[in-house]
């Protein structure tokens, strides 16, 4: 199953769309955007909110906590390290490996593939291919690349 998340260019906050492979939007995430660190909200396409995604303050490193109707998930952590970013997803019991900032990378449970990502180029403004292997990994899957996104772009802005 393959999504789309396209981030619309110039707005206050965050705001993304994630499309289907046919082009329909199925998932809308949201930002809030006066709060004491990022928060992400995802809602389907009947505007329930299937995820929230918190950053977690006063760490050392970036931490989010991933939750879904009300429970925490997962956490996922940068992990410290020189020359590549390194991620831990505990909770979930994925790995992570690839290539961050060019948003080329895959998570893995096992050696089984989740998903992949991949950077679509020639497009106005920023649009990554989730590639999911399992429908019903869908929205943890969603939840923990918006999560990876949000470490990495703020790190950029550091």
């Amino acid at each position: 199953m393959k999504l789309y998340i396209k981030e619309k260019v110039f707005t206050w906050g965050d705001k993304f769309t994630v499309l289907s492979a046919s082009g329909e939007p199925r998932y809308f995430v949201e930002g809030e955007v006066f709060t004491w660190g990022k928060k992400l909200h995802v809602y389907d396409a009947y505007e329930r909110e299937v995820a929230f995604i918190k950053q977690e303050l006063f760490t050392w490193l970036p931490e989010y906590a991933v939750f879904t109707d009300g429970r925490e998930i997962a956490r996922v952590r940068k992990e410290f390290s020189f020359f590549r970013p390194r991620y831990t997803i505990d909770g979930l019991n994925w790995q992570v490996e690839g290539s961050f900032w060019e948003h080329e990378y895959r998570i893995t449970k096992n050696g089984r593939p989740i998903v992949s990502i991949e950077k679509e180029w020639m497009t106005w403004g920023d649009c990554y291919e989730l590639n999911i292997a399992d429908p019903g990994d869908e929205i943890m899957a969603l939840a923990v690349v918006l999560t990876i996104d949000c470490v990495a772009e703020q790190q950029s802005n550091n």
